[in-house]
């Protein structure tokens, strides 16, 4: 199996930045393998980035596609750079899943399986024909100087001539070396707020499904529990009711041989043995005869 999964076009998520307005651009994946794969698709800025669809199934040597928009922005970054990043996460999946049997599980690593991840950078672009921009307290207002050559282009040839847009960074080369300092510095404050928001984001990936399985086998095993103290109370039960029915059996018996007993009594008391009665008889017997002679 390759290692790389998903063939990414375009590498940069480049957006055309204007302020209070959306921009929004596409990116290709295609299936590289011959197996069913399942991607899902993360970013720094959940609330700042909007897309559809984040999770998807892609068939073998097939192709799938998904849109970013970037919310209207009041504010435009430092240097016109953005640290935002997205994580694009694939994985093998059986032959014939569907974009609903997706879960989060499938792409959590403590189930063994290979999952292939993928960054792509954000790029802030200027739109075409526009002013030079610089920044001013974190927003961007337009160059002084740009407006009067324009003026000036205007008077002398009666048209506007305006020029290519520019990085600002061009812009920004004239700025004290003081400002620039904290420049860069709310830009590495920035850099590492972004990591830890993905460090802090795929530790919860890694999180949530253990939490999730260890519930699950906690509630299986309640469950066993409470299955054999079920059958164990049934058990007693039912020995419960077999002695109770072998106390009264053998009440039963006593009684039975009390009876029988009383009856052999009473059957002595009424008559006289057979043998008692014929020896009886033959003493008389003999004690008549005797008196005969």
């Amino acid at each position: 199996m390759t290692s790389e999964l998903l063939e990414i076009q375009p590498r940069e998520l480049k957006f055309t930045f204007e302020l209070k307005k959306q921009s929004s651009c596409s990116v290709q994946l295609g299936n590289r393998s011959d197996q069913y794969v399942a991607f899902k698709v993360k970013t720094t800025s959940p609330k700042k980035y909007c897309v559809r669809p984040n999770i998807g199934i892609i068939k073998p040597k097939a192709t799938s596609e998904f849109t970013v928009t970037m919310q209207a922005q009041k504010v435009a970054p430092p240097d016109f750079l953005c640290k935002d990043k997205f994580l694009i996460q694939s994985t093998y999946v059986p032959f014939g899943t569907t974009d609903e049997e997706i879960t989060s599980g499938m792409f959590s690593k403590e189930s063994g399986k290979y999952i292939d991840e993928k960054k792509l950078r954000v790029v802030l672009i200027s739109p075409p024909h526009s002013p030079v921009l610089l920044p001013n307290n974190g927003e961007l207002k337009k160059d002084p100087s740009y407006d009067a050559a324009l003026h000036k282009d205007i008077a002398q040839n009666g048209i506007e001539n305006i020029p290519p847009p520019q990085r600002l960074e061009e812009d920004v080369a004239g700025c004290p070396a003081k400002d620039i300092e904290v420049l860069k510095a709310a830009k590495d404050a920035e850099s590492r707020q972004a990591d830890d928001k993905m460090n802090l984001e795929s530790a919860k990936e890694l999180v949530e499904p253990k939490l999730i399985k260890d519930f699950e086998e906690l509630k299986s095993k309640l469950h066993l529990m409470d299955s054999k103290l079920r059958e164990a109370d049934h058990t007693i039960t039912k020995l419960i009711d077999e002695r109770s029915a072998a106390i009264r059996e053998k009440d039963l018996l006593k009684h039975e041989v009390e009876l029988l007993r009383r009856k052999s009594m009473k059957r002595v008391q009424v008559g006289f043995p057979l043998l008692y009665v014929c020896t009886v008889a033959l003493i008389s017997l003999a004690f008549g005869y005797l008196l005969h002679l």
